[in-house]
């Protein structure tokens, strides 16, 4: 705020009104991103998957087309909000980042974030083989593990951006985070998916028993006189367990490409809300990609040293885009052709 004004040519020692509306500009912001995620949400469960019905691939298609054709509008929608400061008095936007730079950071970060998720894919599909989960209630399932999955990253951005924002070095972990990361992934099969061993099913099996088979689409029922979990119910945890594991890959490296939070959680949600109909696209064939997983690996390595560098030699943001679009495109070509 106070550059803001010091550059329209009034008090550079920004007051209680200028912070009031800085304050209100920010909430305005947000509470508009909230508002338009939660429209889509009730949009995407009560009227267009109302009733529990397996996924075609041609409908999955077009779903990844639409989240995708969404994430660019939005992505054009970035740059007209940055360029032009549309949010009340244009204090609610950092004044180093004009609207390229925040459109470059936006669609960076949400291609970097895509392509980790594939990782994310597959260790869902082995959870709903393994706990075998009918394809009509697949949706329902995915749908409030997205739903958590926007909040736990809520959480783990705001964090990582006052971590990062108060102490400097903490990009330094972030970066050793991911490299040892791409170090894990190079040697840990998905493949031992055990319910037993997840931490958050055996709380819930603790509390409340676990029924013999799926109840429809319920998660929680009462047989008996007691209060039981359905097996749904256990593939719900196992999902949001998982996508935790991830988040703490994928949120440290988005703060390589940008340290905007609005960015940052913008490009996550964007991501995320593609992740239901992408999976019933590519599930069936995430075998065929045996270069996939090598691709990841590179991209978070690249990432990682990205992290451990930007304080001494700074990657352009444009450079980055190429760097991890050509991994990603290259992996899966290399999977095609083979």
């Amino acid at each position: 705020a106070s550059d803001v004004y010091k550059r329209q040519g009034e008090s550079p020692r920004p007051t209680r009104r200028v912070l009031r509306r800085r304050a209100i500009d920010i909430v305005v912001l947000w509470s508009g991103f909230i508002a338009l995620i939660l429209v889509l949400l009730a949009l995407d469960l009560g009227v267009f998957h109302r009733e529990p019905k397996a996924q075609s691939f041609l409908e999955a298609l077009a779903w990844s087309g639409f989240w995708i054709a969404l994430a660019l509008a939005f992505n054009a929608l970035v740059y007209f909000l940055y360029e032009n400061n549309w949010v009340g008095g244009g204090l609610a936007f950092p004044e180093d980042i004009d609207g390229r730079t925040a459109a470059l950071e936006f669609f960076t970060g949400y291609v970097l974030e895509k392509s980790l998720s594939l990782d994310n894919i597959f260790v869902i599909a082995l959870i709903f083989s393994h706990l075998r989960i009918p394809l009509a209630y697949q949706h329902r399932l995915l749908f409030w593990g997205v739903c958590g999955a926007l909040v736990m990253r809520g959480l783990m951005i705001a964090v990582g951006a006052e971590l990062i924002h108060r102490f400097s070095w903490t990009t330094y972990v972030f970066g050793a985070v991911l490299l040892l990361t791409a170090a894990r992934l190079m040697i840990v099969r998905h493949d031992n998916i055990d319910p037993s061993r997840n931490i958050f099913v055996r709380m819930v099996g603790k509390v409340m028993p676990i029924t013999d088979g799926l109840r429809g689409q319920r998660f929680v029922v009462m047989e008996g006189g007691r209060r039981m979990v359905t097996p749904l119910m256990v593939a719900l945890l196992m999902v949001e367990s998982a996508d935790m594991l991830f988040a703490v890959d994928s949120v440290p490296a988005i703060f390589a490409i940008t340290d905007d939070p609005f960015l940052v959680y913008s490009s996550n949600v964007f991501a995320v809300l593609g992740l239901r109909s992408l999976y019933f696209a590519l599930a069936p064939l995430l075998e065929k990609f045996r270069y996939l997983r090598p691709s990841l690996v590179l991209i978070l390595a690249f990432v990682g040293f990205k992290m451990l560098t930007l304080h001494h030699a700074e990657i352009p943001i444009t450079a980055s885009l190429i760097v991890i679009a050509g991994i990603l495109a290259a992996g899966i070509f290399a999977s095609i052709v083979v």
